[in-house]
């Protein structure tokens, strides 16, 4: 270095030292250092001294570390390019620090982490530990372990208490937690069919016996009322399932069980699991358990299509769940492990399950003092269920029978058809079991007979009939031959002419209002004695004269067979089917009383024919329940009630308010005695064999004058029966066909035999 002059400032030099450097240097090699010039301290310094970099080497044969100014530190890429390096950044604490707002948190934390820094220290591990030997230099200490396992328990709480709080009860439930299905029962109480796609429906705990729950409690969850929603040695062990064999099965409350069944799908996964246990929780904090039990007993599934337990008590005992005892309801909770291993009508194996099953439960009842041993003892004999379940899907007549009953219970109930097919309406119907399978029967014949005799005319033949009670409950019908085949029902069908089968309600109407020759006289009673004429094609008279049809032709009747009878008497007229008599009567009595007549017996409106004189022939269609049911208000002395087909209404149990007919007077006492007189002369005169002597027996057959409908009305013992035989080929068009003899003859009748098959010996 060159001496200072006086004066002379001192100049910043660039001191390279030059060092040889051993080892992995060759012997040309040098390091050359840029030493900061004297005087000079700090990072700069410290950088320059110890800022060595291979990359920044700059040959093969020489390599430099140059200090300087760190903010404008640069270096050589390795096309020569010059990249200028930035200073650091500040610190996170130091950026934190500068903002004010968080000026007075960090001066607290500042404070508390310094207090915590010999504890941390002391819980920092040092492998290998000082002081020990061996494989002990590598474990913790007890400190380490401590807080180790205090952290562990923290985190886990902290996760679960977010988990709990970020976990929702779902506002949709599982799509088959709600629905149910629609029962419909014979009138005797048994089930008769079911609508829907679930069989399921929701029951009232209060209407569920406390021996049915406990069973279900002691095969399940004995610790219900007092656990908080979820058992934690049951999770623990479903999650060693789990991971040991992929089973989440088993370990579940019946409040997991429920949220699994309504909530969440079956997928057998741990988060599955952990989801369920987090919204049993919550739920076990909403609901109370009453409620939880009811709606599990609600939703579970129970094998044979069935879900809920009043629906596994029916298909499984055909019995409500509020009849079952302690014992069928012990096997009734052995299904909840899986119906297919418990049912014991599959296998043998099944079987010897259920019985084990079903023994333990009665035993866990009486161990957790719900059932008297005394009481246990008398369950040695495992209840046998039914072989199959009596709920079967709709077909054939029961649907038919169904349709007429839903329609008339939506109807009575007010109950839109949306609501209704939401499900969960127990239909107890009118339907009379034994005569509705008597009445199939008979038609069954027939229509088989017909099939075999003439099969291309019998292929397009209808059968209609209908039983209907004094009081208006229907008790039978026919519909047709297959309701999933054909879906008009025939027995409510407004279909073809009553024909002759009409007489008795122009009758009723002369008797009722009486006649009247001229306009102006007044009306003069009539009774049976009345005499009219009978011969066959008399002209019908009005006050004014001779009654004239549009084509300018007088109208006449005629009889079958073109017989003339002469005077005969009203009575006698209807005991024969004497047609002439009666077209007179009702323009003497006033066709519009002889529509009024009819309705108030029973007859739809819409079904009355045009008011002609053709109207006392039986121009009007009415259907085989009407025609039962107009027969049925002479029998009830001249009362109408609307005919029903739903006697009772329930949904899940609760009584729905039905607005049932009540009966209203329709004809006099004496005019429906005198009616039912006649009809029986009639029954009486075309079968005296049909019935015995002491049987309350009347009836009629009715015709029409081109042969396309035959009809047979009949009433015993206060039950009518209408039967219709028609022909009308559906696929082409509406039009009634000619009969061509499918309909029997006059001695030998094809309605009166299907009525004769459905009534007797019923009566």
């Amino acid at each position: 270095m060159a001496p200072m002059g006086d004066g002379e400032e001192p100049q910043e030099r660039d001191v390279t030292m030059q060092l040889k450097m051993p080892g992995s240097f060759t012997t040309d090699e040098t390091v050359q250092l840029r030493v900061p010039p004297p005087g000079t301290s700090g990072p700069e310094s410290e950088e320059a001294i110890s800022g060595i970099s291979a990359s920044e080497v700059d040959s093969p044969t020489s390599k430099r570390i140059r200090g300087g100014d760190t903010a404008d530190q640069t270096k050589r890429d390795g096309n020569g390019n010059r990249n200028r390096r930035k200073a650091p950044r500040p610190s996170l604490g130091s950026r934190l620090a500068a903002v004010p707002r968080l000026a007075p948190l960090l001066g607290p934390l500042a404070e508390l982490t310094a207090r915590l820094a010999p504890y941390a220290r002391r819980m920092r591990p040092q492998y290998p530990r000082p002081g020990r030997t061996d494989w002990r230099r590598w474990l913790p200490s007890w400190r380490q372990w401590l807080g180790g396992s205090l952290a562990g328990v923290g985190f886990t709480g902290l996760f679960l208490v977010v988990a709990y709080a970020a976990t929702d009860i779902p506002d949709n439930l599982n799509s088959y937690a709600t629905q149910q299905d629609n029962v419909y029962f014979w009138a005797d109480g048994t089930p008769m069919a079911r609508t829907g796609w679930v069989q399921r429906q929701a029951m009232p705990l209060k209407d569920i016996p406390e021996d049915v729950r406990w069973a279900v409690l002691a095969a399940e969850n004995a610790s219900f009322y007092s656990d908080p929603g979820i058992s934690f040695s049951g999770i623990t062990r479903a999650l060693l399932r789990t991971v040991g064999q992929g089973d989440t099965q088993g370990g579940s409350t019946i409040t997991q069980q429920y949220v699994k069944n309504v909530y969440l799908n079956q997928d057998q996964t741990i988060s599955r699991k952990f989801t369920e246990a987090m919204i049993a929780l919550k739920l076990d904090n909403q609901m109370s358990k009453d409620d939880i039990l009811e709606a599990y007993l609600n939703t579970s599934w129970f094998g044979r299509g069935t879900y809920g337990i009043q629906r596994a008590a029916q298909a499984y005992y055909g019995k409500d769940v509020s009849e079952l005892n302690a014992s069928e309801a012990a096997f009734l909770a052995s299904l909840l492990k899986g119906a297919g291993l418990y049912d014991p009508t599959l296998n043998s194996a099944n079987r010897e399950r259920a019985v084990e099953r079903w023994s333990w439960t009665l035993d866990r009842m009486v161990e957790i003092g719900k059932l008297s041993k005394a009481e246990r003892e008398k369950y040695k004999e495992f209840p046998e269920p039914l072989k199959s379940n009596p709920l079967y899907d709709t077909g054939e007549q029961s649907d038919y029978l169904v349709e007429l009953a839903s329609q008339y219970a939506k109807s009575a109930a007010d109950i839109s058809d949306k609501d209704f097919d939401l499900g969960g309406y127990q239909i107890y119907t009118t339907f009379d079991k034994k005569r509705e399978a008597q009445l199939t029967d008979s038609v069954t014949k027939a229509r088989k007979k017909a099939l075999e005799e003439d099969p291309k005319t019998a292929k397009t033949a209808h059968y209609g009939a209908a039983s209907v009670a004094a009081d208006g409950r229907i008790l039978a019908v026919y519909g047709g031959p297959d309701h999933r085949k054909q879906g008009y029902n025939e027995s409510n069908a407004s279909t073809v002419p009553a024909g002759s089968a009409f007489m008795p309600f122009v009758y009723a109407a002369g008797l009722e209002h009486g006649v009247r020759k001229t306009r102006d006289e007044e009306r003069t009673p009539v009774t049976g004695d009345s005499l009219y004429n009978g011969d066959d094609d008399v002209p019908v008279t009005t006050p004014e004269g001779p009654y004239w049809d549009r084509s300018g032709r007088k109208v006449s009747a005629s009889n079958d067979g073109d017989v003339d009878y002469g005077q005969i008497s009203l009575h006698q007229a209807l005991a024969l089917s004497v047609n002439t008599p009666f077209m007179q009567l009702g323009m003497d009595t006033g066709l519009e009383e002889v529509r009024a007549t009819a309705e108030a017996s029973g007859l739809l409106p819409s079904s009355i024919g045009a008011q002609v004189p053709a109207l006392t022939q039986g121009s009007s269609t009415p259907s085989a329940i009407r025609m039962a049911s107009g027969y049925s208000t002479f029998a009830a002395a001249g009362e109408h009630t609307e005919p029903y087909s739903v006697r009772k209404l329930t949904h899940n149990g609760t009584k729905v308010v039905l607005k049932l007919p009540d009966a209203r007077r329709a004809v006099g006492a004496d005019v429906a005695e005198e009616v039912t007189s006649a009809l029986t002369d009639s029954f009486r005169t075309a079968h005296p064999d049909g019935a015995p002597a002491d049987a309350e027996v009347a009836g009629k057959a009715g015709t029409t004058e081109d042969d396309t409908a035959a009809w047979y009305v009949g009433t015993y013992n206060s039950v009518s029966t209408a039967v219709v035989v028609y022909r009308m080929d559906l696929a082409k068009s509406l039009e009634p066909l000619p009969l061509k003899g499918i309909a029997g003859t006059t001695d030998d009748s094809v309605p009166y035999g299907i009525w004769s098959g459905a009534t007797s010996p019923l009566g």
